[in-house]
C-alpha cells in the first residue's frame, strides 16, 4: 500500500534535508570557515563590513540572504527598529520556527558565546561531585585580557564550582582546568567542532574552547541558536544559565590560630537580562543563556525566555551602536517583538535537527520539522545548594513563579535509537528553570 501523501513529502523532505547538510558538512572536514565568508577579513577573525552576498543555507533558503528576513503582513508587529546588531535571529526555541532574522548565517567572532559548545560537548563527561586539584598546567595558554572567575594553582576545586565559574563569570581559567580534565585543549577543541558537526551548525569552526579571539574562529547568530537549543536539553546546562548568584571558593589561607582557612567569596552572572543593571531590569521570563564580549566579536549574546507558553531563543551579535549594555537592550526589543509576533508570523526558516535525529527521521518516516533534544537529564541534577536559580520576573501572565517550575510541555517524545536525542513535532524544554525570588 502507498504512504500517505503527506507521509511520503514528509520523508522525502528529511531524506533532502540530510542529504543536504551532509553535503555542507563536508567541506567542513577539509577546512575552516573564513570569518565572514570574505578572504579580506583579517586573520584573527574580524569581520569585513558587510556580509556576503550568499550564505550557507541550512534552515531555509532565505536565512542565506543578507539583510533582514521576515514575513510582514496583517496582524502581524513591526520589527524594532533600533536593532544594529550585525547579525541576529529570533526563534520558537520549541518548534524550531525562525520567526525573523537578520543575516544569520553570518560567520563572524562568537566571543564567548562559543562557551555554550563548550558545556554541551563537555557537561555529561564529569559529574558534578568530581573534584580537581589544579595543577599550573592546567591554567596553562589562557589568553592575557581573559575573563576569569578566580582558580588558584594547588587548590581543589568540584566541577560544579568549575561549570558555575564559567556560566557566571564566564572563566576562561574554568574552561582551561576542565579541558585539562577532558585531555587538553586540542583534544576538547577536536570534539566541540565534532559536536558542531553533529548538531548540523555548520559556520562554527572552534580554535579555542573559551572563544578567546583565534585566527578563523567562528560561528554565527543561526549556529549560537542551534547550540544553546541542544544545551537546554541537558538539565544542569539549564541550571547553570540561569543561576544569578553562588559561592565560590576562595584561597585558602593561615586562620588567626594557624589553621588553614577557605573562605568563599560570591560570584554573579554577567548575563544582564538576568541580573540586572542600572540601566537593563531583569527580563520578564528570562531563563539563561550566554554572554560575550572581545575585541573582534563586540558584545554577543544568546537568549532564552517564556512567556505565556511560548519560549523563545534570541541571539544578538556585535551591535553597532555605541551604547552601554546594548547587546541585552537589543536582545529584549527583539524577545517583546517575538513574543507578540508569535503566532502570527509566518517563519523564514527553521532551526534543524542534529544530523542523527534527521537521519533516524529519515528512515522512520517521522515530520521532518520534528526538532531533536536530549533527555533532559544532565549529567547530575541541578546546581546544587548555594547557587540561586531564577527564571526572572513573573511571567507577562502574572503569575509569581516563586517555587514553580516551568512547566514547559510539548506533545509525547519518540525515543531514538542510542536514546541521544529525541524527536517531535516540538521540542519541548521540562523544567527549563525554577523560579525563584531574586537575591
Amino acid at each position: 500500500m502507498l504512504a500517505p501523501k503527506k507521509t511520503a513529502r514528509r520523508s522525502l523532505l528529511v531524506t533532502a534535508a540530510v542529504l543536504s547538510s551532509l553535503a555542507l558538512a563536508a567541506p567542513a572536514a577539509v577546512a575552516a570557515p573564513s570569518p565572514s565568508g570574505s578572504p579580506s577579513a583579517s586573520p584573527s577573525g574580524s569581520p569585513s563590513a558587510t556580509p556576503p552576498a550568499s550564505m550557507s543555507t541550512v534552515g531555509g533558503a532565505r536565512l542565506g540572504r543578507p539583510g533582514t528576513q521576515v514575513n510582514l503582513a496583517g496582524g502581524v508587529p513591526v520589527l524594532p527598529k533600533d536593532v544594529s546588531a550585525r547579525s541576529w535571529i529570533v526563534a520558537d526555541a520549541e518548534s524550531g520556527d525562525v520567526l525573523a532574522a537578520h543575516n544569520a548565517h553570518w560567520r563572524l567572532a562568537p566571543a564567548s558565546t562559543l562557551k555554550m559548545l563548550f558545556a554541551d560537548t563537555l557537561l555529561p563527561k564529569f559529574p558534578k561531585t568530581a573534584e580537581h586539584k589544579v595543577v599550573p598546567s592546567d591554567l596553562a595558554g589562557i589568553g592575557p585580557g581573559s575573563s576569569m572567575v578566580g582558580i588558584k594553582e594547588d587548590e581543589t576545586y568540584t566541577v560544579r564550582d568549575l561549570w558555575l565559574g564559567v556560566f557566571l563569570q564566564s572563566g576562561n581559567d574554568a574552561v582551561h582546568v576542565l579541558s585539562a580534565m577532558n585531555k587538553g585543549v586540542q583534544n576538547t577543541v577536536r570534539e566541540m567542532n565534532e559536536h558542531a558537526e553533529e548538531l548540523q551548525a555548520l559556520d562554527t569552526y572552534v580554535v579555542s574552547p573559551d572563544g578567546y579571539d583565534a585566527e578563523r574562529q567562528v560561528s554565527s547568530a543561526y549556529d549560537l541558536t542551534l547550540i544553546a537549543r541542544s544545551g537546554l536539553q541537558k538539565k544542569d546546562f539549564r541550571e547553570y544559565a540561569s543561576t544569578v548568584s553562588a559561592k565560590f571558593p576562595g584561597e585558602t589561607k593561615k586562620g588567626k590560630k594557624g589553621k588553614p582557612v577557605r573562605k568563599p567569596f560570591e560570584i554573579r552572572n554577567t548575563n544582564r537580562l538576568l541580573s540586572g543593571d542600572s540601566d537593563v531590569p531583569v527580563y520578564q521570563g528570562i531563563a539563561g543563556v550566554k554572554n560575550g564580549n572581545t575585541t573582534n566579536a563586540g558584545a554577543t549574546f544568546t537568549g532564552v525566555a517564556e512567556r505565556n507558553g511560548k519560549v523563545l531563543l534570541v541571539t544578538v551579535m556585535n551591535p553597532e551602536k555605541d551604547e552601554h549594555n546594548a547587546v541585552y537592550k537589543e536582545t529584549a526589543r527583539l524577545f517583546d517583538w517575538g513574543f507578540k509576533a508569535a503566532g502570527k508570523v509566518q517563519p523564514v526558516g527553521e532551526l534543524v535537527p542534529p544530523r542523527s535525529a534527521a537521519q533516524a527521521g529519515a528512515q522512520s518516516g517521522a515530520n521532518p520539522s520534528g526538532e531533536a533534544g536530549g533527555s533532559g537529564n544532565g549529567a547530575g541534577g541541578t546546581a546544587g545548594a548555594g547557587a540561586k536559580p531564577v527564571a526572572g520576573a513573573p511571567a507577562a501572565n502574572g503569575s509569581s513563579g516563586i517555587g514553580i517550575a516551568l512547566g514547559i510541555t510539548g506533545g509525547v517524545l519518540v525515543l531514538l535509537a542510542g536514546g541521544a536525542f529525541l524527536v517531535n513535532r516540538r521540542w519541548p524544554l521540562p523544567d527549563l528553570v525554577r523560579r525563584r525570588t531574586r537575591p
